[in-house]
This record gives C-alpha cells, sequence and structure tokens, in this order.
C-alpha cells in the first residue's frame, strides 16, 4: 500500500515563553491548508537545561493543546538539524520567531539548507510576515 506523507507546518521554537506566539499561528496555517502541526526546538548541547526546563514543558502543553508533537533535538548546528528535520517530517512550510536581520542568524543559515522552503515569521507584536518562493517561467 503506497501512502504519501502528509505535508506539516513545522513551528520552529526556541525556549522561550512567547514562542507560544509561533504555535498558534502555525496551527492556523495548518488548519488553513489542511495539513499537520509538528513543532521543533534545536537547543544546543550543554550540561546543564535546568533554565530551559520549564520552557520545554510549558511549549509542550502548548503544543498539545493544538494537537501537536513536540519534538526537541541536541545539536550544535541548530540550523542544519531543523533543516534535515523539516524534510524528513515532510514540511510544507515553517513558522518561526522574526529574523534578526543578522548574517548568522538561525533563518539565513537554514535557508542555505532548504532555500525553497516557504516561510512565515511571527513577530513579539504577533505580526505575521510570510514568504513563498516563486518561480519565474523563461
Amino acid at each position: 500500500m503506497d501512502t504519501e506523507k502528509r505535508a506539516v507546518v513545522l513551528a520552529c521554537v526556541t525556549m522561550q515563553f512567547d514562542c507560544d506566539r509561533i504555535i498558534k499561528v502555525a496551527k492556523q496555517i495548518a488548519d488553513d491548508t489542511d495539513c499537520e502541526l509538528r513543532v521543533l526546538s534545536v537547543l544546543e548541547p550543554t550540561h546543564d537545561y535546568t533554565e530551559a526546563a520549564w520552557q520545554i514543558e510549558y511549549l509542550n502543553m502548548v503544543s498539545k493543546k493544538f494537537g501537536a508533537d513536540m519534538t526537541v533535538l541536541f545539536d550544535k548546528n541548530t540550523d542544519k538539524a531543523a533543516a534535515e528535520f523539516a524534510k524528513k517530517c515532510n514540511a510544507s512550510r515553517i513558522v518561526t520567531g522574526l529574523h534578526d536581520g543578522g548574517e548568522e542568524s538561525f533563518l539565513v543559515r537554514f535557508n542555505r539548507f532548504l532555500p525553497q522552503m516557504p516561510l512565515t515569521m511571527v513577530a513579539k507584536d504577533n505580526m505575521v510576515y510570510s514568504m513563498d518562493v516563486c518561480r519565474v517561467c523563461s
């Protein structure tokens, strides 16, 4: 039996309580596009996750509230790990916080791995910005 994997809207969050806004917007997009919602956080390996424990638990609860699984990966190369996860889970769009403008920001580095990936960014004031790749026919 050949079943195609359902497309996924992937919410990429950091360990901040206000990342719940990213999950909420991703859920709305997933519902509007008949996609599954997944939540991902990639943490750099450290010896002490005490600081992040409450944030991880809170974001996991928010994910469950919206019917999504949350995955936490531990990797020094957060951008590469997120891009590989996005490919593996059949992501059709990622939703993140707002790009900080730096050349070495997560989104700039992520884009090097998946330049065709549609992107939605959610600012701290809940403004939503979406970018889609346009293909020009010649």
